[in-house]
């Protein structure tokens, strides 16, 4: 008895504390030790010294202090109720002194409960992270990465191999070079890529909210607030990678708040104490030369260094020219694929025009400009004529003569025309228009679908 009570002793926090339910019995089955007054509403002071199996109904605690094996989990039906019990002996120099029995829950319904909640809390939570997920997924890989040129094949190696690191990018290049197709590439093809990546344009957000969207912040923290708070996008990103677009548009007390979670691999959110751990990838894209910003002073020189662990240069679309044909191709592609035009292709003087040009905008104006000439064009080729005014479309005509077309293309942009013509006098009349054109309505409908003619936006 004075081991058992020795052991009650060591153990009288755990007993009290730890469970809804706890009986304590010496080696005779006789109760020492009562905690289930609030579960079964009987006082300690009236079953001290009983035997356990006059005062709990289904009890097998005098059994256990038989067999010396203790039984875990177990469902004991008491008072109507299907409670979880543990029963376990108490065991002092190989020999059995008494047992102790708990009870879990006071009803094993409230386990299927419990676990009902859980299933459907993980199912909420796998609905959110699956949404996070698509909402916050890189789209590009390298094979969206068009080039041919040696200086381009070069940086696409170099962000190969950053990929498979931790360190922090910094991507410079004029606007529309393609910094973006290497960010998102860069995260596709690391260890990160099955969690969020999160762009942040710099730029777009006011300078006084971009702190609470990177960080996040307390309920209350300021006139405004949320009163649940907000998570900031370094929280999001967990695991991840940010993408902090326009880098040099930061200010520079942000730069430093920037310098020192980037250090440190911590944060609070604003108006909180709480430290929380990052997990993040950085990549900063700029479309400034950000040495020469930190010579200027108007960025943080140690912050600069931090971000610029791997630097990527994108040269411009005018230092790389052998790359118009590969990309205009793959754009052309594009355009047919999405917008259902009819194959087309640039024509070779076309071509030299593209290739005479400055491009300031890049390899997005050189989209932009292809999908213009592909609305305007006719046949199957885009001539100098369907560029816009901006490109010198004089310089890339041999001798100045004008270029000759096909004689297919001029066939097709006569028949065009006349279809055009017709369906308009017929008001959209199919049947009505072939016979206009002394064609049967088959052959109308075929060449309706070779020049992707649609009737009803006529």
């Amino acid at each position: 008895m004075k081991e058992l009570m020795d052991s009650l002793d060591v153990m009288k926090d755990i007993l009290d504390n730890a469970y809804q339910g706890m009986v304590l019995i010496d080696k005779k089955g006789c109760i020492i030790k009562w905690n289930y007054e609030k579960l079964l509403g009987i006082k300690e002071k009236d079953v001290l010294g009983k035997h356990v199996e006059d005062v709990i109904e289904n009890t097998r605690l005098h059994i256990v202090i038989k067999t010396g094996e203790k039984e875990i989990c177990k469902i004991q039906r008491i008072q109507g109720h299907d409670m979880l019990a543990n029963r376990i002996p108490i065991i002092n120099n190989g020999e059995v002194i008494g047992a102790v029995g708990t009870v879990l829950y006071r009803d094993i319904e409230e386990i299927r409960t419990m676990a009902k909640r859980v299933e459907i809390l993980e199912k909420t939570v796998g609905k959110y992270k699956d949404e996070i997920s698509q909402m916050y997924s890189a789209k590009y890989t390298f094979k969206d990465i068009i080039t041919q040129n040696d200086k381009m094949q070069e940086l696409k190696e170099i962000a190969k191999k950053a990929a498979g690191l931790n360190s922090t990018i910094l991507i410079q290049g004029e606007s529309g070079t393609g910094k973006e197709f290497f960010a998102h590439a860069i995260h596709n093809a690391s260890d990160r890529r099955y969690n969020p990546f999160i762009q942040i344009n710099c730029a777009a957000i006011p300078h006084e909210l971009l702190e609470s969207e990177l960080f996040g912040y307390e309920g209350g923290a300021f006139t405004g607030a949320k009163k649940g708070g907000k998570i900031g996008k370094f929280e999001l990103a967990n695991g991840g990678t940010i993408l902090l677009d326009e880098i040099s548009t930061m200010t520079y007390s942000m730069q430093a708040k920037l310098l020192r979670v980037l250090e440190e691999r911590e944060f609070e959110r604003i108006g909180g104490n709480i430290r929380i751990k990052s997990d993040v990838r950085i990549i900063s894209n700029t479309n400034e030369n950000l040495y020469t910003a930190v010579q200027e002073g108007r960025f943080r020189q140690d912050l600069y260094y931090r971000l610029n662990v791997v630097g990527i240069d994108i040269p411009p679309l005018r230092d790389r020219l052998d790359d118009i044909p590969v990309l205009s191709l793959y754009i052309l592609k594009e355009l047919v694929d999405k917008m259902g035009f009819s194959y087309i292709e640039v024509s070779d003087n076309a071509m030299k025009c593209l290739k005479l040009y400055n491009w300031p905008g890049n390899v997005r104006e050189l989209r932009n400009v292809l999908e213009r000439a592909a609305n305007i064009a006719t046949g199957k080729y885009l001539y100098p004529e369907h560029l816009p005014d901006t490109i010198n479309r004089k310089l890339c005509i041999d001798d100045g003569i004008k270029e000759i077309k096909l004689l297919k293309d001029k066939v097709a942009e006569v028949e065009i025309n006349a279809i055009m013509e017709a369906l308009k006098l017929t008001n959209g009349s199919r049947t009505m228009a072939a016979k206009r054109l002394g064609i049967h309505r088959t052959a109308l409908y075929k060449k309706l679908s070779d020049y992707g003619i649609n009737v009803k936006e006529l």
